[in-house]
């Protein structure tokens, strides 16, 4: 039964949390044989490295082997913070840029990296001075840089069923990175995702396991090269991450950060199967996961971390943790967690928490809390990864910079390559593709022009909302590349996203799909593509009703019930998020005067397709590893319409706003006088300026909007119209987590829902100040106040004057809170 102590691998196991998480750590011996060993290569380090390594730790003070433990954003620290807290290590966050600005080019992230490295090697007083090293999400390209090489996301590469493919773009991302002056990224992903509602879905290359074994080898040996033993990485060569460790992709109904109640036989055939190929591989980093397994949290899991990881799979280098992921630790705070130490994290990434985490550690390394040999181990462990990248020689890494590489026309021409391996063909009946030379081509729908739409999430920033032509003018729209593909192959073509025409076109090509999201962001209830107001499914039947052959050319970043789309189409294409080199897709799309196109379909489904709107996918419309091409054709008849599912239940329309979005199918807005605008993942602010808004961490990442009346506007939440009246008559209420930041001018503010208005001024006097609180308010306040709950289209809005100031981190109704009479100042 030692088993049992591995992190609590049955139901039965999970009813004994705390024996479980808190119990004796596994023997090495004990772990069960079912876990696949590794080995990290011995070139990973040698005995003259080791001894260096001795005598380091031997000169370094408590102070500089605790900063080393610790990891900073670039946001909330300067060069001259080393000075007193020699942490280890500092990254820029999805939303974090060099100097403040997330489109800055590779030198002055070169800049930005030495000055900080600078101090950190001249420490004030005794000790030793240990470099930094600096980290990067770089995960499809260097993709934090604009005119970087953007490549398609995992979910893409996945398709294209290409190992070698997949090591060449990591030799080009590494040759991206390193050239900008960085040197370690957090990639690969090795998630094995189970249920396609997950928002990181697409950073997964596949639901297939021995599929996502294949590629974690040849990722780090593209990213890393190969090793030799006393000698650091070759020129242009970067730390690789093995993430998430693990079972990220496994959590219950899909929910990011959440838990993955499975056996410890399935987390192991499953969830960990990229692992030792990527620790044979020489990977010298893992990040552990922010999820859980069977209810404990992998950031304080010591029989995962150091039984498993660093004992069976023989792990040598270092465990990082994800944003801040230590503070959701059984008894941890963001600045205090032993426990995440004690259990085999060797470095925690405090974005924002790391000045008082370091007092706090330090502390604790001093009463015993952290065993000094822990510290130890995991500062040797630090060091060894960074004498492996030279930095111990050569802290400034002269030489290393090469502008040059970013975006070089090789690396575009790969990053097109894989763009055309990664294409899915569903559906092509009557042979309407290829698109024949000099036809009459529309090209139309949302994401016809749009490149953040093509790039998805982890694009300049964390959710890749604001990508602009102007940041990538060596890529090419869908639209201009078919385009360009069309007019060389004799025809004409002509951009219409509403789908009206000025001539009828021989075939028009309609691109649609999810906008760009990141993380928990992107969870969705559903895998119905548009359940409510489904305006793309109206474009395609209105060309279709026109006699107009329909391609369609579907981004996203997982698979999604989409039968009614694939009926109203004669070829439907599965683009996935492929990056900024659209002329990929005019590659396989279009013919050449030849009468051929320069590429076939070759890529498969990486994930099953679903039959309807169900999740996990258990029966699907097209299984894994399905595929059409030119050579391999099949006529597909009328598929089923039928979710399969209560559309209206699994949406759960009482959820308005959560995780920092307003919550599918809601949508946030700001507003003035002058109108109002959608609210993307970045700031911004009403039409006359009258009220901000800004993404803040509130308990994780961007979980809440903060938002700031200089003047009468108001922000709202808004939908097509639902149907709360089951909700009132159940006795719900609205429920609102939120923090007043400044009570000024919130004395008159209103909050409206369904057309019912209350007066909030009293709530906002008493709620505590800088303080997140629950604000509850019976849904009959508003029914008698003449809101319809029967036809609610305006789930929540707040209006108010100048100086108001308060963040939102969650607003649902809830029908099990106990029941209350309304405020004195509502009828």
């Amino acid at each position: 039964m030692q088993s049992l102590k591995l992190a609590i691998i049955t139901a039965a196991c999970s009813t004994l949390l705390s024996a479980c998480s808190h119990g004796p750590a596994l023997d090495a011996q004990a772990v069960p044989a079912i876990w696949p060993a590794a080995a990290s290569p011995a070139a990973i380090t040698d005995a003259a490295t080791e001894q260096r390594i001795d005598a380091l730790l031997a000169r370094m003070t408590l102070e500089q082997k605790v900063g080393q433990t610790i990891q900073a954003d670039i946001s909330t620290i300067t060069p001259d913070d080393l000075r007193l807290y020699p942490l280890g290590s500092l990254l820029a966050g999805g939303n974090s840029g060099a100097y403040g600005n997330e489109r800055a080019p590779a030198a002055d992230w070169d800049r930005m990296v030495r000055e900080f490295r600078s101090v950190s090697i001249a420490p004030d007083g005794p000790g030793a001075g240990i470099p930094i090293i600096f980290g990067v999400d770089a995960v499809h390209g260097h993709n934090n840089i604009p005119g970087a090489t953007i490549f398609p996301h995992n979910i893409g590469l996945g398709a294209a069923r290409d190992a070698a493919m997949i090591r060449k773009i990591g030799a080009v991302t590494a040759a991206e990175i390193s050239g900008s002056g960085i040197e370690w990224t957090f990639a690969p992903t090795l998630a094995v995702p189970q249920d396609p509602r997950w928002g990181r879905t697409y950073e997964g290359y596949s639901s297939d396991p021995s599929l996502v074994a294949a590629y974690s080898k040849a990722m780090v040996e593209g990213l890393q090269g190969p090793l030799v033993p006393g000698q650091p990485l070759q020129p242009g060569k970067v730390a690789a991450t093995a993430k998430h460790f693990l079972a990220d992709g496994g959590t219950m109904d899909g929910k990011d950060q959440g838990d993955a109640v499975i056996s410890e036989a399935e987390l192991v055939r499953v969830h960990a199967a990229g692992y030792p190929p990527a620790i044979n591989a020489g990977a010298l980093t893992v990040m552990a996961s922010f999820s859980s397994w069977n209810g404990v949290k992998h950031h304080g899991n010591r029989s995962l971390l150091t039984d498993v990881l660093k004992e069976r799979m023989g792990f040598e280098g270092f465990v990082v943790g994800d944003w801040n992921g230590h503070g959701q630790v059984e008894n941890c705070s963001v600045t205090s967690c032993a426990a995440s130490l004690n259990a085999g994290l060797d470095m925690y990434m405090a974005p924002d928490s790391w000045k008082d985490l370091f007092a706090n550690t330090v502390q604790q390394a001093r009463d015993g809390t952290i065993p000094m040999a822990r510290i130890d181990d995991a500062v040797r462990r630090i060091l060894r990864v960074k004498a492996k990248l030279g930095l111990l020689d050569d802290p400034m890494r002269e030489g290393s910079s090469n502008y040059a590489a970013i975006g070089a026309p090789d690396h575009l021409a790969l990053a097109r390559e894989a763009v055309a391996k990664s294409l899915v063909l569903l559906k092509n009946n009557g042979s309407v593709l290829p698109i024949r030379a000099g036809a009459k081509v529309l090209v139309a729908g949302p994401g016809a022009n749009d490149l953040a739409m093509q790039s998805g999430g982890w694009t300049i920033s964390w959710q890749g909302t604001d990508v602009m032509p102007s940041d990538f003018p060596n890529g090419q729209t869908v639209w201009q590349a078919l385009s360009d593909a069309v007019r060389e192959s004799g025809g004409t073509a002509q951009l219409a996203v509403d789908g009206r025409y000025a001539s009828k076109p021989d075939v028009a090509v309609v691109v649609f799909g999810e906008r760009p999201y990141a993380e928990f962001q992107g969870d969705v209830p559903t895998l119905d593509y548009q359940p409510i107001g489904a305006s793309d499914l109206g474009l395609l039947t209105q060309l279709k009703d026109q006699g107009i052959p329909v391609v369609s050319v579907f981004l996203s970043g997982r698979p999604m019930f989409t039968n009614p789309e694939i009926n109203a189409s004669d070829a439907f294409v599965a683009a996935w998020l492929p990056g900024t080199q659209g002329g990929g897709i005019a590659d396989v799309l279009v013919a050449q005067r030849t009468g051929k196109p320069v590429r076939d379909f070759t890529g498969t489904l990486p994930f099953a397709w679903p039959s309807d709107a169900a999740s996990p996918v258990t029966q699907p419309q097209f299984a894994l590893g399905y595929g059409l091409s030119y050579v391999a054709k099949r006529e597909i008849g009328q598929l089923s319409e039928d979710p399969g599912i209560d559309l209206a239940t699994a949406m759960n329309l009482e959820n308005f706003f959560s995780g920092g979005v307003a919550r599918s199918p809601w949508t946030l807005s700001v507003g003035d006088a002058g109108g109002k605008r959608p609210v993307p993942a970045g700031a911004i602010t009403s039409p006359d300026g009258a009220v901000s808004v800004r993404s803040v961490d509130v308990a994780a990442q961007e979980d809440g909007k903060a938002f700031v009346w200089t003047g009468a506007g108001y922000f709202t939440i808004e939908g097509p119209p639902a149907d709360l009246r089951s909700q009132y008559e159940s006795g719900g209420a609205l429920v609102i987590d939120w923090r007043i930041d400044s009570k000024s001018g919130g004395g008159d503010a209103m909050l409206i829902l369904g057309g019912g208005r209350v007066a909030l001024g009293s709530q906002v006097a008493a709620a505590p100040l800088g303080q997140v609180s629950r604000l509850s308010i019976p849904l009959r306040c508003f029914s008698a106040n003449g809101s319809d709950l029967g036809t609610v289209d305006t789930a929540f809005r707040i209006e108010a004057a100048a100086g108001l100031a308060l963040t939102l981190r969650a607003v649902r109704i809830d029908t099990s809170v106990p029941p209350a009479s309304c405020p004195a100042w509502a009828k």
